[in-house]
Order: structure tokens, then C-alpha cells, then sequence
């Protein structure tokens, strides 16, 4: 198989539907901009879209489908986000109930689809800098917490925040808030650098997602808001059903990294 990080989106998306790619997509399609994933019925999508408008840096929206439209317009025409991510998970009345490959079987007329901003956007970004990506170097997920930061409530939607981490040397960690600063659309600068514990994450080796990552001596861990922040909120707020991606497997959209990025 040739280097997925060469893949074009369609091609990558094609791989993904065909079942041949059931993994994180960090480092997929180089270049291009991932998302992650939110669907809920449509008497809840304006008050969701109103959450994600007060959130913006957990939850940064790249496009909206039309209700009962799997097809995401503005970022991938020749998409169908019922098949085109790897891992999909099921939440009912707040508890996770399913993961899978395809949520066809799911989808009904009264679906909206949010498809939000993700950090693996900039990752390429931190690495052209020299700035090493310590899960892409041990082929693991990227963690990801939650937290004691509380999103703003919209509706019946509230919950705290979820944050992806990086660990990297300090002096690499001021040169991650100059470059990510360019990325507002894809969660931008980080929310918190070192004590874990100043954000209510009790123990750095025990993610709540994702997998854990090796923090060398010398380094402080890096904290920004991540786009599993809704399923923080489904937990929380117990909607009758929502479907999101699971953490770390994204939609690749036709968008370029650049632009979203701020200069």
C-alpha cells in the first residue's frame, strides 16, 4: 500500500468506505484538513450549532449538512459521512451502546451532520517546525482528557471541555502557541501548558481517550481543546441518540490545511 500520508481526501475516503483503513487518520492526506464528527436529530440541531458558536475552540465548525443529507457541501461534495470515517460510536441517552465501521443502518431523514474542526489539522504545521508529534512517533492515538474547564451552555447542551495532548520541550511549546495561534478554525493555540492536575486531569497516563503517550524528562505536556468535547457533552446531557466519530478516527475533508490558517 502506497504512504497514506500521500493519499489524496478522495482517495483516502475511498479506502475508508471500502473497510480498508479502520485506524486513527492522524497523518493521512497530508495537507488537508480532518474533522471530527457530530450527528444529531434536527429538533436538536439548532441548539447544538449555538453550542458549538459559544465554543469555538472545542468546537470550531468547518460545515453543516442539510437535514437528512449525509453529504457534507462545502468541505467534501463526493462524500457521505455515513461511510467515509473509520470508527463510528453510537451514544443513547448518554451511554456509548455501539462502534462501528458504517452508520447507513442509522440514518434517517431527520439527521444533521456537524463536521468540526480537528487539532490533527496542525499537527503538519508543528512538524515542518521541527516540532516533534510524540503519538504519531509511537503509532498510537492521541490522548485526550476531560476536564474541569466547563463549556459555555447553550440550550440543553453543557459540559466540560475535552483537551488532546502533546508532549514536547518548553522551549518547542512556545514555538506550538506561535504556530497553532494560525489555526483559530482547527481549536487554535492551546488552552493550557504542564500541571495536568490545574485542569482536573488526575493522572497523565490514564487518558479518558485516545491512548497514553511517553513524556521524556525535560518535557512539559501541552493541552488544547479537542472536538471529542461533544461526546463530554452527550455523556453529560443524555440525548436520546447521537452519533460522532470515535476519538481519532476523523473525516478528511477536500479543505486545505492553509485555508483555515490566519496570516
Amino acid at each position: 500500500m502506497s504512504d497514506p500520508s500521500l493519499w489524496s481526501p478522495a482517495e483516502a475516503r475511498k479506502v475508508i468506505r471500502g473497510q480498508g483503513w479502520d485506524k486513527p487518520t492522524s497523518g493521512m492526506a497530508n495537507g488537508y484538513i480532518q474533522a471530527n464528527l457530530a450527528i444529531l436529530p434536527k429538533e436538536m440541531a439548532f441548539e447544538f450549532l449555538l453550542f458549538c458558536q459559544r465554543n469555538p475552540k472545542s468546537c470550531p465548525i468547518i460545515d453543516v449538512t442539510e437535514p437528512g443529507s449525509p453529504v457534507p457541501q462545502l468541505s467534501a461534495p463526493d462524500a457521505d459521512i455515513r461511510t467515509d470515517i473509520p470508527k463510528y460510536r453510537i451514544y443513547r441517552n448518554g451511554e456509548l451502546a455501539e462502534e462501528l465501521t458504517d452508520i447507513s443502518s442509522y440514518w434517517n431523514e431527520d439527521m444533521v451532520g456537524f463536521l468540526l474542526g480537528c487539532s490533527f489539522t496542525f499537527e503538519e504545521a508543528l512538524i515542518k517546525n521541527n516540532i516533534p508529534i510524540r503519538h504519531i512517533q509511537e503509532n498510537r492515538n492521541v490522548p485526550m482528557y476531560k476536564t474541569n474547564i466547563d463549556c459555555v451552555k447553550a440550550g440543553r447542551f453543557e459540559g466540560p471541555m475535552v483537551v488532546s495532548m502533546r508532549p514536547m520541550q518548553e522551549k518547542d511549546a512556545i514555538r506550538a502557541v506561535q504556530v497553532t495561534s494560525r489555526f483559530p478554525s482547527v481549536h487554535g493555540a492551546p488552552v493550557h501548558i504542564g500541571n495536568p492536575e490545574a485542569i482536573g486531569i488526575k493522572s497523565i497516563n490514564q487518558p479518558d481517550f485516545g491512548d497514553s503517550v511517553t513524556i521524556k524528562d525535560g518535557e512539559v505536556p501541552v493541552f488544547w481543546a479537542c472536538g471529542v468535547t461533544p461526546q463530554a457533552v452527550a455523556m453529560h446531557v443524555k440525548p436520546e441518540i447521537m452519533i460522532t466519530h470515535a476519538p481519532g478516527h476523523m473525516f478528511i475533508t477536500d479543505l486545505k490545511n492553509e485555508d483555515l490558517a490566519v496570516f
